[in-house]
């Protein structure tokens, strides 16, 4: 066993089988004695419900799949290289919400139907796909532990960022200036400092900006996943007192059962010893009738 083996085993299989599987995984990488592979299969995050919905997708349908990620790359390409997008954005478009539709349907045969975040979930998700290679590998390995986002318009590698500069200063030899040149010379340098060092602030913005984006994003993620985990912490605890209630009401019935149970064996006890009893007296007067015929009769 090798961690991408336990990885696909965990991700493949049901969600409530999870923990158990990865506890069963972990214990069997540590008896083999490999303790870094155990501790990294204790580490696999249980996938929330839309994370898992697309795992179906990717072992359900990875044909169809691969189509949508197929033409993400041509996006991307597209995208780079300046080339027309239109028809490439309309079918991925169209490939989302079909995949979109299959996700739901293959949730609900598994008799998990998916809530409205969730479904939105999958969809960010699919879209995320076709932006960023990184997550495509994700969702085509059909390993992924949490649903993903992708903020922004240009997708990854779609538009490199324009390499800064740092300022260069050069004085010419003393000798060399021409003369009533040198405030020229040095307003020319002073402007192009000022140039690059605008152009670099508005590059660092830029990248802060988009950090604060994906930090958006990540949060954004974290409370969908919160909610998701809450709503099922509040499905969890309704199930558990429905089955609590149940529970009480069987044990009551089984003390009646038990109760009458007893009774009854009460009863057949009375019954047998009555019975002996009686079979014993119409034995004896049995006996005693036979006795006085034989004596009249003598």
């Amino acid at each position: 066993m090798d961690l991408a083996t336990a990885t696909s085993e965990l991700y493949g299989g049901a969600p409530e089988d999870f923990v158990e599987r990865r506890k069963g995984l972990a214990a069997e990488a540590k008896k083999a004695g490999d303790a870094e592979l155990a501790r990294r299969v204790g580490a696999l995050r249980r996938p929330t419900v839309s994370a898992w919905a697309i795992n179906r997708l990717a072992r359900s349908a990875p044909d169809e799949l691969g189509e949508l990620l197929d033409v993400g790359a041509g996006l991307r390409t597209a995208w780079a290289s300046g080339g027309q997008i239109g028809e490439l954005d309309q079918r991925r478009g169209e490939l989302i919400a079909r995949l979109a539709r299959t996700t739901a349907s293959l949730a609900e045969q598994e008799g998990r139907p998916l809530r409205e975040s969730a479904a939105r979930e999958v969809q960010d998700t699919l879209h995320a796909a076709t932006m960023d290679p990184a997550v495509a590998d994700e969702v085509r390995s059909g390993t992924l532990g949490q649903p993903r986002s992708y903020v922004g318009f240009v997708p990854v590698g779609g538009a490199p960022e324009p390499s800064v500069r740092p300022a260069r200063r050069s004085v010419a030899p003393a000798e060399a200036k021409p003369r009533g040149g040198g405030g020229k010379s040095r307003e020319e340098a002073r402007k192009r400092q000022e140039a690059e060092k605008e152009q670099a602030e508005k590059q660092r913005r830029r990248r802060l900006a988009e950090q604060a984006a994906a930090a958006e994003a990540e949060a954004g993620d974290a409370e969908r996943a919160l909610a998701e985990w809450e709503s099922e912490v509040a499905e969890a605890g309704r199930t558990g007192t429905a089955v609590t209630e149940e529970a009480e009401r069987l044990r009551r019935e089984l003390n009646a059962v038990l109760e009458r149970q007893e009774n009854a064996t009460k009863r057949l006890s009375m019954a047998l010893r009555e019975r002996d009893r009686a079979a014993r007296r119409a034995t004896e007067a049995r006996r005693r009738s036979d006795e006085a015929r034989r004596k009249l009769g003598g």
